[in-house]
């Protein structure tokens, strides 16, 4: 299956604009040289390789970009955007583009989402990520309730896997859990769902 960037499909011109103004990033610069891609630790899942992706957006092709898998399947390492020669924040424009798809409701990889929520209730409960806890409310979310439970033995005997949260001291759980709710208030003003 051929799944690169279709060039006959409808554009929008205001696209290009909007990713960059939003994620502060001068895409137009890019000239696909493929650093992007070949240094991409999960290119192999994408269904649209970063390069792909950044020459969309050049060309306005909003559906096509905000429809990709990739955009959900980003592991945000910022690899790509050590490896840009033009110095383009690779991974800041996959995250813009990501609240973009978010916000129209084009969430393509749902389980990802999920994650995402799970991981940010520990981390505005507890000032920082409580593994056991991410799991349970993950499985929970995504109905995967014995989804690598095989793991947990080998991870618990090895002390990966803390049964009590680690609790941010000093108020720290306090100062991040305003952060978030900042965060929040802002995403419900522009109509993003937090």
């Amino acid at each position: 299956m051929n799944n690169a960037i279709d060039i006959s499909r409808m554009r929008d011109p205001s696209f290009t604009a909007e990713v960059e103004a939003q994620s502060g990033q001068k895409v137009s610069t890019c000239y696909q040289c493929g650093n992007c891609t070949a240094g991409c630790p999960a290119g192999f899942v994408y269904d649209r390789q970063v390069n792909q992706i950044m020459r969309g957006v050049q060309l306005g092709l909003k559906d096509q970009v905000l429809n990709s898998r990739s955009l959900w399947m980003c592991l945000s390492c910022s690899t790509c955007s050590l490896r840009c020669p033009n110095d383009i924040d690779v991974a800041a424009v996959m995250e813009t583009l990501r609240h973009m798809a978010r916000k129209e409701g084009r969430v393509t990889v749902p389980k990802v989402e999920k994650f995402w929520f799970s991981f940010l209730d520990t981390v505005r409960r507890f000032g920082r990520t409580y593994e056991i806890g991410t799991m349970a409310l993950y499985m929970l979310r995504s109905m995967r309730v014995f989804t690598d439970v095989d793991l947990a033995p080998t991870a618990l005997a090895k002390q990966k896997l803390g049964f009590k949260p680690h609790v941010t001291p000093n108020g720290g759980a306090e100062a991040v859990g305003r952060i978030l709710k900042r965060y929040e208030e802002r995403a419900r003003r522009e109509g993003v769902r937090p």
